[in-house]
Formats: C-alpha cells, structure tokens, sequence
C-alpha cells in the first residue's frame, strides 16, 4: 500500500501549457528541498525526461497500452518511492487518446486508477465567462475524476484574471495560479532535439527547468497545490519490482549468472534512451548494465557483451551517429562476433548501410531516408521467429513514432508482423532490429533473454542449437514463420562488402565499416546462423537466397496499409 502524494497535471487539449506547468512545479519543489518524482501519460520519452530533469531522478512513463492498466499503480509506487509527492503529466486533452479508446489509455483512465486528483490548465487567453461552462464540462463528465482545481495561463490582465476567477467562483471551482502572456515563454528546447538536451544536461534545458521553477513558484500557490495532492487516498498494490516482475514472468527466480554480462544501453548522463526500467529488468536479470552515447562516447564500455538502443534517440542526430565512425565499427564487431543488440526507432536505420545518404554501422543491408510523415501509432505485433527478444509466436504491444523509411522494410527473418501491415524489421544472428519500441515493464522476460543471449555459449530460451561454426557455402533457403503473406519483402541484411544474393565463401573476410579490421572468423556463438530454424535448415546468409538465386526484390518501404491509417502530418505540440 502506498500513501504517495500525487496529482495530474492535464489540460482540455495540447498546446495549454501543461508540460511548462508540470516541469515547473517539480523544479519548484526541487528548490524548496521537497523529494518529488515526474511520470509521463503514454509513450513520450521528451516529456518524461524533462519531467526527470526537473525532479532531479529518473522521469518515467505510465502506459496502459505498452504495461497494462494492471501495472500502472505498482510502476507508479515503484517510480515514487522515497519522494513526497509525484506528478503526473497527462497526455493530449483529459479526455483524447491516440487510439480513440480514452477509457483505456487516456489521461482520465490514468488519473481513476491511480486516485489521483486532477489540475486543469487552461490557455485562456481567447475566453471569458465560457471558461466556467468549459470546466463546468471536464468537471462532469466522468465521476471517476476528480477535478481539483485550475491553472489560468495566458491571462490578458488584471481585469480578465478577475473576470475568469469570479466565473469559476460561481461554480465553486477553485483556481490554484494564474500566468500572464508573457510569464511562460516556450523556453525548453525544441522538440525535434528529444531527449539529446536532458542526456547532455545541456546549459540551454537546465537554464529552462530553473527558470520555469521559478515562474511556477511565483505565480501558482504551490501550498494549495500540495494540499490538493495529499487528498489523494491510499493506493493498495505492491510498488513494481523487477525481481519479482522476472519472477512472475518464468514462474521461478531468475538464476544469476556467475559472470555477470556487460550490457550497454544507449543515453547520456542525464536520461536513458529507453524506459527506466528497462536497464533495471536487466540488472534483475544478472547484468552489469553499462550507459553508452551513440552521438558522443567513441568506444563500447570495456567488456561489452551486449547493447541496447531504445527508441528515445531522435532521427534528427543522424549526422552525429554517422560521423562515430569508430562506434559504428565496434557495434558491427559486436554483431558478428554474436552479441545480442536490441535496436528500436533509429536504432533500425543506424545498423543499416545508410540513412539519407550518410554511412552508418553497416551491419544490416538496408537502407533508409527521412520521410515527409511522421507515423506514429501502437502496433499489436508478433514475432514470426525465434530471436534474442522473443520467442516464435511471442505477441506484444508496442509503439511506433518515426519519419524514417527503410529499405527493405524487412529482412529474410522479420522481427515483427502486424495486422494490416507488411512484415517489418530484421533479425539476424542476434541481431533484433525494429521501428517498433517496447516498455519492458510489459514484457519482463525480455531482460532475460538478452542477459542470457549475452552469455558465453548462451542463447534464449526456445532458440534450438546453433549450426557448425563455419559459414555453408550453398546455404538453403528459409522457409518464412507462420503469418509471412506471400509476396511480402524478404530480403534480409547482406554481409558488408558482398553483393545480395552472393553469400560470401566459406572462411571469406567481411568487410566492415571504415577502421575496423576483419574478424578472423564469423562463429556462429550463440543464436549464430540457423538460429530460430528448424534443425537441419539453415539460414541462409544475409542477402542471398540459394547459390544462384538472387534475393526477392524490395517493397517499397512506405507501402504499409497498417501504417498508412496512423500516419500523422505532425505530431501535436506539447
């Protein structure tokens, strides 16, 4: 049971100023030495970041689509524990949701489940009395949620914030601080940056968090506020953990390897590029969880048996991540020497060759360019094979909010299939690339596959035996897992420096990216070639399809009906 202090910080849509006023009010309690968290409604890494940055510890995400509404109580007592009180940023309007299912994963389901009162702000530079019918309105209609009190923002003037303060008077609302036009610039760097500012710790975001602080602190009661909080009841669950969370998820403790494995998560100092409790679940799990900056850190941290790119990197950065080009040799060493690498969002373009023109690692052959829609969505996906991630037939939800293109969409093995969509990803070896990003916290038996994935001559539960260690000369084709349609692309990576279609000869080098010298040899190691096939059936190598036949041509990677029906010309403005 916990008795956490909380409130939701909400809005009737974006653009109110909700993020400005949920960052403020933890900076201002940061100041004033009060013990505060941060949480996020739904998928946004760039908020909860902020949130984190602000809180001074680790903003998290509360999403009912990628946790389940089971999780969200225990996630929330876990994130908050040892605070005083814990804000929530909602997302879009109290009511909206991505998915068109507000009883599901909207801000107001959030706000019941946890028992958490509501603080409305409001952009009420355009609206007089209508203000109190407007609030009158969010006040009413779901018993479930509780409306505590409201945040003026945009106030004209003395006289309007009288007028806007006797109106919600009249309905017995109470109204907890109010901003004038001027007090809550758009301050925090631009949203195309991501989380890179809040990783970096970046003068600019620092500067922005203090200074919104500040501006919450004077203009808002924050005593009243804090009231409202504490007039949350007790919440009765068990706070998360991951321990137990991997325990839950086998049906036993997990084993603890002897020799714990060196894992890197891509992030910076400030912020992780994936969910928290994604390095945590591999901590559970018996790793030594390591942080690694794709944009600046020019090596693996020492020992590094496995590597982790959550979807938190924006696109925008490719430039940086081409120009590591030492990075990029130690990552494609990683992969043929049979390290498990779990790649999300710009993860997939970075393993590829290229990405609007620029090199990248070189692992996949894929190529990808920015597109002119942002496509975002959630996505029930499948695992049509056997990979470091999932086993066969494994079924989960997950997020996707990217402009890239890649081409191929797929490889030979995708790593996900949808309804309504073409195959997407590729896995090989152990490779798991995809658009698609996860909340562990869904899926904990994840962490256990990529910590044993990472052990010497280990693999994932379900993968059968690896084949002999030299590489086929005349590889046979693989049969595609259940749910592959005929025609889809299955084109799969090619080996750096050999053509699609031509497999390179038994005991050839591979060529790698600029810097790298060669492996002596590409062992098949754990979950090597012929992982997640049938026994007997090897996989072919990448880009080749028997000797003599060349790989099955590509789709055009934007022709995805599944996607096409959630691609967005822009993403709402926070």
């Amino acid at each position: 049971m916990t008795t956490q202090s909380r409130l939701v910080v909400s809005a009737p849509s974006s653009g109110h100023g909700k993020t400005a006023i949920a960052v403020g009010l933890l900076a201002a309690c940061a100041a004033r030495g009060v013990p505060a968290a941060g949480f996020k409604v739904g998928p946004d890494h760039t908020d909860a970041a902020y949130l984190g940055l602000a809180a001074g510890r680790p903003g998290r995400n509360l999403d009912p689509r990628l946790v389940g509404a089971q999780r969200l109580a225990p996630l929330f007592a876990h994130g908050a524990a040892g605070t005083q009180v814990a804000v929530i940023e909602g997302a879009m309007g109290l009511f909206d949701s991505l998915t068109g299912q507000p009883e599901i994963d909207g801000t107001a389901a959030v706000a019941a489940a946890l028992r958490a009162p509501v603080l409305l702000v409001v952009d009420v530079a355009a609206m007089g009395h209508s203000l109190a019918a407007l609030v009158h309105g969010f006040r009413m209609f779901d018993e479930m949620v509780h409306l505590g009190g409201v945040v003026l923002n945009r106030v004209a003037s003395p006289r309007h914030e009288e007028l806007l303060r006797t109106a919600l008077d009249d309905i017995g609302m109470p109204v907890l601080g109010a901003l004038r036009r001027v007090d809550l610039p758009s301050i925090l760097p631009a949203r195309a940056l991501g989380v890179v500012p809040v990783a970096h710790r970046s003068v600019e975001a620092v500067r922005a968090v203090r200074r919104l602080g500040e501006t919450v602190a004077e203009a808002l009661d924050l005593d009243r506020i804090m009231a409202l909080a504490g007039t949350a009841p007790a919440l009765g669950c068990t706070p998360w953990s991951p321990a137990d969370a991997l325990a839950e998820a086998t049906g036993e403790s997990p084993l603890l390897p002897e020799h714990r494995p060196v894992i890197a998560v891509a992030g910076g100092a400030g912020a992780p590029y994936t969910y928290v409790e994604t390095a945590e679940l591999l901590t559970a799990a018996g790793a030594d969880v390591a942080v690694i900056d794709p944009i600046r850190d020019e090596a693996l941290p020492p020992g590094t048996r496995g590597l982790m790119i959550g979807a938190a990197l924006p696109e925008g950065y490719a430039e940086e991540l081409s120009a590591n080009r030492r990075l990029c040799a130690a990552v494609a060493q990683l992969a043929h020497d049979g390290g498990p690498i779990i790649a999300e969002g710009v993860g997939l373009p970075w393993l590829g060759r290229d990405f609007d023109g620029r090199a990248m690692c070189g692992v996949l052959d894929a190529a990808a360019t920015t597109g002119t829609q942002t496509v975002a969505g959630y996505r029930e996906a499948t695992a049509p094979a056997a990979s470091a991630l999932a086993p066969a037939g494994a079924r989960i939800t997950g997020y996707k909010q990217h402009r890239a293109i890649v081409t191929p969409r797929a490889g030979q093995v995708p790593a996900w299939t949808w309804s309504g969509g073409k195959p997407e990803g590729f896995v090989w070896r152990q490779v798991h690339a995809s658009q698609l990003q996860l909340h562990w916290a869904g899926a904990p038996d994840i962490a256990r596959r990529v910590v044993a994935a990472a052990l010497p001559h280990g693999r994932p539960a379900g993968q059968p035996p690896v084949a002999p260690t030299h590489a086929p000369t005349s590889p046979a084709q693989v049969s595609m897992p259940s749910g592959h349609a005929p025609g889809s692309p299955a084109q799969a990576p090619t080996l750096p420096g050999h053509a699609a279609g031509q497999p390179p000869a038994s005991g050839a080098p591979v060529a790698l990216p600029p810097g790298l010298a060669p492996p002596a040899a590409l062992p098949a190691g754990p979950g090597g070639i012929g992982s997640g096939h049938p026994s007997g059936m090897p996989l072919a190598l990448p880009g080749g399809g028997p000797s003599g036949v060349p790989a099955q041509p590509a789709t055009p990677a934007g022709d995805d009906p599944g996607e096409a029906t959630l691609s967005l010309t822009a993403i709402n403005p926070r």
